[in-house]
């Protein structure tokens, strides 16, 4: 019994600290300010939203990052998420002052091989700061996402996801195995 108790306990814990660097890390991020006063409430308000989420389920820590296949798997995807960033900004920013050419945007499915809630979340996220696509809806029980894209240049649903969402998965893959 007293072990039981032991082992939740150092769950809970883990998840807790596993959270608190998460929030801490997303505080530091977003308010890009080392003062002492920042420090303190980012350390308070990162406890505090630890402490509420912990008993929610397991949580992966950021130390899982530093393994080194996954650190290469993810450098390589930022880098390409990166690059597909930079080329889709320039040819809208030219779409946009080349008044001449068409901007045949419209509504595409397409299918994911995205199985979990985080890589879902993550192909959402990657591919929507990409501003060609934007993620609008997805169907997890079809396994599909509704994308608004600049340039629907096919109808053809499988050269939509090779060209808008499986590159993504492909960098996501090795990022997420275990």
């Amino acid at each position: 019994m007293a072990s039981e108790i032991a082992g939740k306990g150092v769950l809970v814990l883990s998840r807790w600290t596993a959270l608190f660097c998460w929030a801490y890390l997303i505080w530091t991020v977003l308010s890009w300010t080392l003062s002492v006063e920042q420090i303190g409430v980012g350390v308070a308000v990162s406890a505090f939203a630890a402490v509420l989420c912990a008993p929610l389920g397991p949580m992966a820590g950021p130390w899982k990052i530093l393994r080194p296949r996954r650190a290469a798997a993810l450098a390589r995807m930022a880098g390409y998420v990166l690059v597909r960033m930079v080329r889709a900004n320039v040819a809208l920013s030219r779409r946009i002052w080349a008044r001449r050419m068409p901007l045949p945007s419209g509504m595409v499915v397409v299918s994911t091989a995205a199985g979990t809630d985080a890589a879902l979340t993550a192909v959402g996220i990657l591919t929507s700061v990409i501003v060609d696509s934007q993620l609008v809806d997805l169907d997890r029980a079809r396994g599909e996402l509704q994308y608004h894209v600049v340039s629907a240049d096919s109808t053809d649903p499988e050269r939509n996801r090779r060209r808008i969402n499986a590159p993504i998965e492909d960098h996501l893959t090795p990022v997420v195995a275990r």
